[in-house]
């Protein structure tokens, strides 16, 4: 049985509910079921922090999924498991293979971005300054990009682009 039909709560319920009706009458093959099938599985135990699960299930989404833009869903979220339990190098790793498959992914360059400026706190606070400033500006680089694609999102990003004098005017308007 899979785990979205173990689902104990109402918006579980129903959200397998709606799935396995826009699977049954989308004209997608079974490989792409499959894959949809394996990824909605991995949100459900992501969500429920089952995170060793959620891999599983991504990882045999991947093996199925064709789409470039899909499998880029799948290893984002991925990357958010992997950042969550404090494994950056993998997060970063996975967030950059998804810009990969979709270039158009604010939420992925603000979590690279996200993982540069607490890797940038803490080489300043390890005495390493101009490693930490380095780090900061690869953690700017990404938060404009991001800001470009959503201008109206990751306002806290935005002020710290202007504190830290790391603003582009024609972004932050």
């Amino acid at each position: 049985m899979s785990r979205s039909q173990k689902n104990n709560n109402f918006i579980d319920k129903t959200f397998t509910v709606m799935a396995d009706i826009i699977l049954k009458i989308l004209p997608t093959n079974k490989q792409a079921k499959e894959a949809f099938a394996y990824y909605r599985d991995g949100m459900s135990a992501q969500a429920d922090g089952e995170y060793a699960e959620a891999l599983e299930n991504y990882k045999e989404a991947l093996t199925l999924e064709e789409d470039a833009n899909d499998r880029s869903y799948i290893l984002y979220n991925m990357g958010l498991i992997y950042a969550s339990n404090g494994d950056y190098e993998q997060a970063l790793e996975l967030y950059h293979q998804a810009l990969e498959c979709n270039a158009i992914l604010p939420q992925a360059l603000n979590n690279i971005a996200v993982i540069y400026q607490y890797q940038g706190e803490k080489a300043k606070e390890a005495g390493e300054d101009e490693f930490g400033e380095a780090l900061f500006d690869r953690a700017a680089d990404y938060w404009i990009r991001a800001i470009r694609m959503a201008p109206n999102n990751y306002i806290e990003a935005q002020n710290w682009l202007k504190t830290t004098g790391r603003s582009q005017i024609d972004i932050l308007l």
